[in-house]
């Protein structure tokens, strides 16, 4: 059973990001405040979800949200600032979205910088401990999957409509057989043979 919340602050916002560990595309975050008495019989890590799970808790987590933000930290920017920058700066990006100051952060894994003078806490698995982070998660998952659907209409021979822009053995295929696109993460190591050249 999920926990509705940590701090005992009303005004919490739970925090999560998808995406860090693609080779293309966005790192999408979403920060969510809930109400106390939020419930739902299937809102969990958005891991453990079904895609069409994930599609229908998102209406039912905006509806019922006391307020929630998304953000996107494009390819270029986490080349730019890495992939762990991009994931607290889409965090904090998802939390300047809010249309209310929370009192308390709550954040899923265990790296996150000040926001503002807000506290926050850093909670390993916490999508799947806590409400907020949880709903954090499946919005996080389900903006990031429809945007890399959008994209896979461009360039279809990568299959990111199943595969998201996650490494596998299909996408590598498709970046052997056809090389990179303007989607692509420059930085990240998209083939395993790849060899980082000094220039």
């Amino acid at each position: 059973m999920l926990k509705s919340n940590f701090s005992g602050f009303s005004l919490e916002v739970g925090t999560d990001e998808a995406g860090r560990g693609c080779l293309c595309g966005p790192v999408v975050a979403a920060a969510v405040i809930l109400p106390k008495n939020f419930t739902h019989p299937f809102l969990n890590d958005s891991k453990q979800l079904s895609e069409k799970r994930r599609e229908e808790l998102r209406p039912f987590i905006e509806e019922n949200a006391i307020s929630f933000g998304v953000s996107f930290i494009w390819q270029d920017e986490v080349d730019k600032i890495n992939v762990l920058q991009a994931s607290i700066m889409g965090m904090h990006r998802a939390i300047d979205a809010l249309k209310i100051t929370p009192e308390f952060i709550i954040v899923d894994g265990n790296k996150f910088k000040d926001y503002k003078d807000i506290p926050h806490e850093t909670i390993v698995k916490g999508d799947a401990k806590y409400l907020s982070i949880a709903a954090a998660s499946v919005l996080a998952k389900t903006y990031r999957d429809e945007y890399m659907a959008k994209i896979h209409q461009e360039f279809p021979m990568y299959n990111w409509a199943k595969n998201k822009g996650y490494p596998t053995k299909e996408h590598r295929n498709g970046i052997r057989e056809f090389g990179a696109t303007k989607y692509h993460r420059k930085t990240f190591r998209l083939l395993p043979e790849q060899i980082k050249l000094d220039l």
